[in-house]
């Protein structure tokens, strides 16, 4: 039986950062009875599909899905247990904001069996949060960390970013040695990117938002990084660093194309060799579910073209890079004979590491992997 990954989408926000571009919104807090509802009935639909797959990982991501009701992620989450075959299920993941949970609500995530949790911190300087639109303090995320410790949380993520306004290299590696004061299990590390659609944007644009520019944030980054690897965080993948046993198996499915399948609003599926996308609309999604229909707004065959591409480009994120004996055994052709003049040049700009079976990033590759990317796009 193949195993499976399933991501829950709560868009639901108290407030809207300014970088932010997911599906997400801080003004419909009416539909989140609704949407609750209309979740479960999608949870349904796949009750046919499901008994092909056991569930190895759940995340439950947004928006803000500790901003709504314990009890409806209780609910959810009683629901998949019902429909899918959860006898591999060891992940179970959600993301929180500090100054959104309190004692019961952590305690109901407990009793149901959520094992990890992914704290949205971004920085511990309150004037960097400020100017990020965050709701949260420093002193929020202390709260909220300790009281996920005392109730028995043995697995916490926290979300940093650098890059952002005002930000300095000495901003980030104060945060990251009180992580590690802290002995958060995992830290994922990820560089501001102006997205279309946010604030942000829109300020960049016009020239209201100054940021640390390209040499200073790559700057914090690799310093970030060789803080966190001297501290005994395994870096392994471009974002992603862990204590050992402690990497996220929810993520990899996504990496290593393994099937997931996505529910809610805007969520994404692969699966069978078809990719698949939800409504973003509210009204779209509940009317299609009404029908007893899965919401699906769009699709893509994955041809072994498409395959390949993505299976390399998405393998290169990863630290420890792709295995060509995995390629042959995926596609049952050499990964030189599809892409070696790619390679070729990569390796000589000093971009790609190739060695024996391997080819991986350089610390190079990973400030421009980029580059490479576009290159193996079909």
């Amino acid at each position: 039986m193949k195993e499976l990954a399933l991501y829950i989408h709560i868009p639901f926000c108290k407030s809207k950062c300014y970088y932010c571009d997911f599906n997400s919104f801080s003004n419909k807090n009416d539909f989140i009875s609704d949407y609750i509802d209309y979740l479960i009935r999608e949870i349904r639909l796949y009750s046919n599909k499901a008994k092909d797959y056991s569930l190895k990982t759940i995340f439950i991501g947004g928006g803000t899905p500790s901003f709504i009701k314990g009890e409806y992620i209780y609910i959810l989450l009683e629901e998949i247990y019902k429909v899918f075959n959860i006898n591999t299920l060891e992940e179970i993941s959600i993301e929180l904001n500090p100054k959104t949970v309190d004692d019961e609500k952590l305690k109901l995530y407990k009793e149901i069996g959520i094992n990890r949790v992914s704290v949205g911190v971004q920085s511990l300087k309150d004037y960097t949060l400020k100017k990020i639109g965050r709701i949260h303090k420093s002193k929020d995320f202390f709260e909220t960390y300790e009281l996920l410790r005392k109730i028995g949380f043995s697995n916490i993520n926290v979300d940093l970013i650098s890059g952002l306004p005002g930000q300095t290299k000495e901003d980030i590696l104060s945060t990251l040695e009180i992580m590690n004061d802290l002995e958060v299990d995992h830290i994922s590390f990820y560089s501001l990117i102006i997205e279309e659609g946010t604030k942000f944007y829109n300020w960049y644009n016009n020239g209201k938002l100054i940021l640390p520019d390209e040499e200073e944030e790559r700057d914090m980054y690799h310093e970030g990084i060789k803080y966190l690897k001297s501290k005994g965080y395994n870096h392994y993948e471009i974002s992603n660093l862990a204590k050992e046993g402690y990497e996220c198996m929810h993520n990899p499915f996504y990496w290593k194309l393994k099937p997931y399948i996505g529910i809610g609003t805007g969520s994404h599926s692969n699966i069978e060799g078809l990719r698949y996308w939800n409504f973003t609309d509210f009204n779209k999604y509940f009317n299609s579910i009404s029908r007893n229909e899965l919401p699906i707004e769009g699709n893509e065959v994955i041809d072994k073209t498409l395959e390949m591409a993505e299976y390399t480009i998405l393998g290169l994120r990863l630290i420890d890079g792709i295995y060509m004996k995995d390629f042959f055994r995926r596609f049952n052709i050499s990964i030189k004979e599809v892409y070696g003049d790619i390679l070729n040049k990569h390796f000589k700009n000093g971009l790609l590491n190739i060695e024996g079976d391997n080819i991986r990033l350089t610390e190079k590759g990973l400030d421009l992997s980029n580059l490479i990317f576009v290159d193996l796009i079909p």
